[in-house]
């Protein structure tokens, strides 16, 4: 099958018993045995649940992974990811992470002894040079968030080769529609589900994805002992939106080139941030390894702050809200919403700006986006 016949598809088959065109919700806790030590494949849904398991089997088939093991939330899935490692192990990862990775990783993780080292992974170089001989794992968002970095995942996988080490890519940003890791040497590649691939603010939940059957088994491991599984409604929602992915990350694509473009030629701002424009940094990698740019935005007023709390406050159709990657178009002040627990020096180290701002372009009609982002600029 072709993407966009996976994207309806994938492991999804009428119900055995009705013929239900949309499988059913297997909302249960436990399983009745047929007799002593005989089951039907389920005993308890903290291990596995049929909903689960076709949600988990769609998303891995769209990733081009053999197997998909499915968690309560994005950051459920980084911890798991993590849980591979012992102490004294060291990971080098990407400098610009979402805030709750680097909170996990410098607040928690640290306590049990893993080190950290954050690089900028767009470099290669810096990547290379930050590897210690107890690194055991590359840890890489592309596009990162919220600076929209974008890391060649080929270099990635080389380094992580001649090292001995796993690579695990946080893909949330991209999607398999328009990137999939796997493809490009990664080990693990992870999405928070609750973002583009669910698609509607509806549900909280994340997903890692191998070819690696020791390293499914492991994953499945830690599932099952710590227990953060999705529910099997969450899961059942997540089939159904995924089924329009397609449509809405080419949407998402087209709407966030336009307003890219649009915010780039104004003169009331100072930066603008996008993978598909050619002022990128990285645009010839973004070209090269995604077939689309994503709805992502990151731009930053002339005016600092004040200017973007006016804009914030004054846009009527953009909501202001956390979270990213749904049908509304969504926008974020990352140094107090998003990343507000990250200390302010290392934020601005990063190049995480106090006016900074995230925009999550939807799939509205993007002239009523334009007029809105046109009137808020006329207020600053």
């Amino acid at each position: 099958m072709k993407f966009d016949t996976k994207v309806v598809r994938a492991g999804i088959s009428p119900d055995p018993t009705t013929g239900a065109i949309v499988p059913p919700i297997y909302q249960t806790a436990t399983y009745v045995l047929e007799e002593v030590g005989k089951s039907k494949g389920f005993d308890y849904t903290r291990s596995t649940n049929p909903t689960r398991k076709m949600m988990e089997t769609c998303l891995a088939t769209l990733e081009g992974g053999a197997h998909g093991i499915a968690f309560s939330s994005g950051m459920a899935t980084v911890d798991s990811c993590l849980k591979l490692l012992s102490a004294g192990d060291h990971v080098v990862s990407s400098d610009d992470v979402y805030g709750g990775v680097s909170r996990l990783f410098n607040q928690i993780l640290t306590r049990y002894g893993m080190t950290f080292t954050y690089v900028d992974s767009s470099n290669p170089e810096l990547v290379e040079a930050a590897i210690r001989p107890n690194t055991k794992l590359i840890w890489v968002e592309t596009p990162t968030n919220p600076l929209l970095k974008v890391t060649d995942l080929r270099a990635m996988s080389r380094i992580a080769k001649a090292h001995n080490c796993l690579l695990g890519v946080d893909s949330t940003f991209a999607t398999p529609a328009l990137l999939r890791p796997l493809e490009h040497g990664a080990d693990i590649v992870m999405h928070s589900t609750t973002k583009y691939l669910s698609g509607h603010n509806q549900l909280i939940g994340g997903i890692a994805i191998t070819n690696d059957d020791d390293l499914a088994a492991k994953l499945r491991f830690v599932q099952k002992s710590v227990g953060a599984v999705p529910s099997p409604f969450d899961c059942w929602l997540t089939l159904l939106g995924v089924k329009t992915l397609s449509l809405r990350m080419a949407r998402h694509s087209s709407n966030a080139m336009e307003i890219a473009k649009y915010l780039e030629s104004h003169p009331k701002v100072a930066r603008v941030t996008y993978p598909g424009l050619e002022s990128h940094p990285q645009h010839a990698i973004a070209k090269a390894q995604m077939s689309a740019f994503s709805g992502m935005i990151s731009f930053e007023l002339e005016g600092g702050i004040p200017a973007g709390r006016t804009l914030l406050n004054s846009v009527r159709l953009c909501q202001l809200a956390e979270s990213l990657g749904a049908v509304e178009t969504m926008i974020t002040h990352p140094a107090t919403m998003t990343h507000a627990e990250v200390p302010a020096a290392e934020r601005h180290a990063r190049g995480l700006t106090d006016g900074l701002c995230r925009l999550s372009v939807g799939i509205e009609d993007v002239s009523d986006i334009l007029a809105d982002l046109e009137a808020a600029l006329a207020e600053v």
